[in-house]
């Protein structure tokens, strides 16, 4: 049998069905958000690649119209299977990584702000984080996250709610006037 993306022997096109290529495409997207969910860039990075194996193993039973949802789905409960598996308080990245130090003017504060929304972040439960990372970050509607994690809207909205207010009061947010819970550029209104 030839490499993956190889044609086979009975004239397949590829004998991964477009996973690489999804996987490719998406994984900045899922590092980006398996790093507010983690609040580290390495366990991020390790929580992306177990869900893309594990996502991959059932790749080919996945209704193509539902893959984001799925995938979703899955990085969110990997994580929190992850956290049940530890059990201990993780502590974010105080800072960011060295290559993304010092990229623009007034970077000083932008990470200041950063560090200070991911202690907050660390602060919530699980699940709150879940529902703020989702609605916040990856700009999904109350019926999007409850479907992602599997629960009814109104748990989303009970999560969204008691997580806006404990970052609204968490103490290293009090002080910034800035609202920092805002989407990447490009994200769907």
């Amino acid at each position: 049998m030839g490499e993956v993306g190889e044609v086979g022997h009975a004239g397949d096109v590829s004998e991964d069905d477009g996973f690489a290529e999804f996987a490719v495409a998406a994984w900045p997207r899922l590092v980006r958000t398996a790093q507010l969910l983690t609040g580290d860039f390495h366990e991020a990075e390790d929580l992306v690649q177990t869900t893309l194996a594990k996502v991959y193993g059932r790749w080919r039973r996945v209704p193509r119209r539902e893959i984001d949802l799925y995938v979703r789905r899955a990085l969110i409960n990997n994580n929190l299977s992850r956290i049940r598996r530890k059990r201990v308080v993780h502590l974010l990245t105080p800072v960011l990584p060295e290559s993304l130090r010092h990229t623009s003017p007034g970077h000083a504060e932008a990470v200041e702000d950063r560090t200070s929304l991911l202690a907050a972040l660390a602060d919530l439960t699980p699940r709150q984080r879940a529902v703020m990372v989702l609605r916040y970050w990856e700009d999904l509607t109350e019926l999007e996250i409850a479907s992602v994690l599997n629960c009814s809207i109104g748990t989303v909205k009970t999560h969204a709610r008691r997580g806006l207010a404990a970052l609204r009061a968490h103490p290293r947010l009090v002080a910034a006037p800035v609202p920092l819970l805002t989407a990447p550029s490009g994200a769907r209104r």
